[in-house]
């Protein structure tokens, strides 16, 4: 394969982007609709894009595996979205956002679309509110801002604790716009397995109808995976249960490179495991730190009642140890922070593994009103959830799975290695490196989905028009499906008696355990093995009951799970390349004296960009320089 190009335009970096925009090939109106695009995901990227570019006149086929583009994982992000509005006179700006993106990543992302995103930001808020999102407000009517993790101002936006929600809602509303005018058609309960690659490009999908169990071929010019992340590696993780890097995963093995799979960030405050039955772990948002306070006892193994313990008998550990950012250090910090001390013996609740975020403080200050009305449904979620009062009592959480920074490589016009086949949102690996700040998801998923992709997809159809959509009679459909019913025949006639749902538990626990908050490389190797021994008898001993010509949600968790085990062996040979601690990954081998992340940007200042070899072969890696022209690297500090 040709080095990678990631056509990053020249010129200063504040004109990359208009420079590069100008430079950009058009689509004339009438040749628009002359051209079909397939959108596979409905969550903040994927339904921005496709109601961006069926307003725009191309004819767009969106999919989704939920029943409604609304239930897609995107309502789950609770705390906020970025933007540079400075409506806090705080003295922000682009260049700001940008370089807390770059350092919070710890100077592993592409400088050149990390000052993309942030650009983009103050038009997604307006977009968003042209909508209709129903964002906090001061009292005299502007929009109200709070502070995340890892910066020194007050840049979120926020719809009380449900701001993913509202914004998908947005998005939502937008493309049943374009359904109703009849430029984008929707395509629900339905499960992509295969792309399709004609002459080297991207030109349509095989897709599973989960209803009917009938195998589904469609054709288009360009495809878009807005798929997600694949956090569920863990099988306990803050996604929804159905969430997987599945499709990914179809896109590396056509071709597309998957790049810095190891970078996997590990959110601080989630509710602990309460139970051996969960099958998902529920989000406490990162916002809830600006007004809580996280500590512990400063005894081990203190079983006092925290309203028992007084306050010099507390520890409270970011605060000490990071004064300047106190408890909003960015999230990879908070999370070995927080399993140093329950670790070390200081973690509290029945099993020791939580760590208190404690509201007494703001509510003695602000009332119990003004905290209700920032944070009043996440409050009535742990209620509900824990049985317990956090009005009255501090909440207890605990480091999760949450979301990944790695994923499909793609250029700066958010194009895989693939020509045709594009990737955005959480499913590339573009703008965080290697830990993603709090409220850029939605940030990056609807710049991306709303003022990115509709501009430079332009730019590869511009030379499609000529080209008739590809009959779904191709051989290269013919051979897609056949191997996608080869992939199910496989797993159905195994015929044993181990549930898909055993498997994946058990293959999160060896990713948790290997390759979660810390890692070292005897860990990674062992994880190594054991994957290819739980892979080896989930293929000897899988039961899935059912047929494959009806629904059939077994099935559809072992083809997922199927894909979660080449996934994890990718992330762990990528931790294993990695000999260095940056961000999210940490390397016992590789820490400070003080235990923070210790990189080695002479040898591994790149992204890690993985190329499929085949079945049991090592994947190929290729190696993009991450060059800052506009930055001082250095060691990260937030005290």
């Amino acid at each position: 394969m040709a080095l990678l190009d990631s056509k990053i335009p020249e010129g200063p970096l504040a004109e990359k982007w208009k420079k590069h925009k100008d430079s950009l090939k058009l689509v004339s109106p009438a040749n628009k609709k002359k051209l079909d695009i397939i959108m596979v995901g409905t969550g903040v990227a994927g339904a921005a894009a496709a109601a961006s570019l069926g307003q725009m006149g191309y004819n767009v086929k969106v999919f989704c595996y939920q029943d409604s583009p609304r239930r897609a994982h995107s309502v789950a992000a609770q705390g906020g979205i970025n933007a540079t509005k400075n409506y806090r006179n705080d003295n922000d700006s682009d260049y700001r956002l940008f370089y807390d993106m770059i350092k919070g990543g710890d100077f592993r992302a592409r400088e050149a679309n990390v000052y993309r995103a942030a650009e983009v930001s103050n038009n997604i808020i307006d977009q968003l509110t042209a909508q209709g999102v129903p964002f906090a407000r001061e009292y005299g009517g502007t929009l109200a801002t709070r502070s995340f993790g890892g910066v020194q101002v007050s840049r979120t936006f926020y719809a009380s604790g449900q701001t993913g929600q509202q914004v998908l809602l947005g998005s939502y509303s937008a493309l049943k716009r374009e359904i109703a005018k009849g430029t984008v058609t929707m395509y629900e309960r339905r499960q992509m397995l295969e792309i399709v690659v004609k002459d080297g490009k991207a030109r349509g999908i095989v897709c599973r109808n989960l209803v009917t169990g009938e195998m589904e071929r469609y054709s288009a010019h360009a495809v878009v995976l807005a798929t997600g992340g694949y956090g569920t590696i863990y099988f306990l993780s803050t996604l929804a249960v159905n969430s997987s890097g599945a499709a990914a995963y179809a896109a590396y093995k056509k071709g597309a490179l998957f790049a810095n799979p190891s970078f996997i960030q590990i959110h601080p405050s989630s509710i602990p495991q309460l139970n051996d039955y969960q099958s998902k772990l529920t989000l406490m948002s990162e916002s809830l730190r600006n007004d809580g306070r996280v500590w512990v006892p400063k005894q081990k193994n203190d079983k006092r009642a925290p309203g028992d313990i007084p306050r010099e008998e507390r520890d409270y550990y970011l605060e000490r140890r990071y004064p300047a950012f106190g408890n909003l250090v960015p999230r990879d910090i908070g999370a070995r922070a927080a399993k140093e001390r329950c670790d070390a013996g200081y973690g509290v609740g029945e099993t020791g593994y939580a760590v208190y975020l404690d509201f007494e403080d703001a509510i003695k200050e602000q009332g119990e009103k003004a905290i209700r009305d920032k944070y009043g449904n996440l409050f009535d979620l742990y209620r509900k959830i824990t049985g317990e009062n956090p009005y009255k009592q501090p909440m207890k959480i605990y480091p999760a799975g949450h979301y990944t920074m790695g994923g499909l490589w793609v250029d700066y016009n958010l194009m895989t290695t693939v020509p045709g086949l594009f990737a955005i949102g959480e499913a590339n690996f573009s703008d965080h490196g290697a830990n993603r700040l709090g409220a850029s998801s939605l940030m990056q998923g609807s710049g991306d989905g709303y003022f990115i992709l509709p501009y430079t997809i332009g730019d590869y159809l511009a030379d499609e028009i000529k080209n008739p959509r590809l009959p779904i009679d191709d051989p290269e459909f013919e051979k897609a499906e056949k191997e996608a019913r080869e992939r199910i025949d496989r797993l159905m006639n195994i015929n044993g008696t181990t549930t898909p749902l055993a498997f994946h538990k058990e293959l999160g626990k060896i990713m948790w355990n290997h390759g979660g908050m810390t890692r070292n490389e005897q860990g990674l190797k062992e994880g190594l093995k054991m994957v290819n021994e739980v892979e080896e008898r989930f293929y000897k001993d899988l039961k899935i009951s059912g047929s494959t010509g009806s629904m059939n949600q077994p099935l559809e968790k072992a083809l997922r799970v199927a894909a979660s085990f080449e996934i994890s062996r990718l992330m762990l040979r990528d931790a294993l390349n990695r000999e260095e601690s940056c961000g999210a990954h940490f390397r016992e081998e590789y820490q400070t004296e003080d235990g923070e992340a210790l990189r080695n940007d002479d040898e591994y200042m790149y992204v890690a960009a993985w190329e499929y070899a085949g079945d049991n072969k090592e994947p190929k890696l290729h190696k993009e320089p991450l060059n800052y022209k506009y930055v001082t690297v250095k060691q990260r500090s937030y005290k």
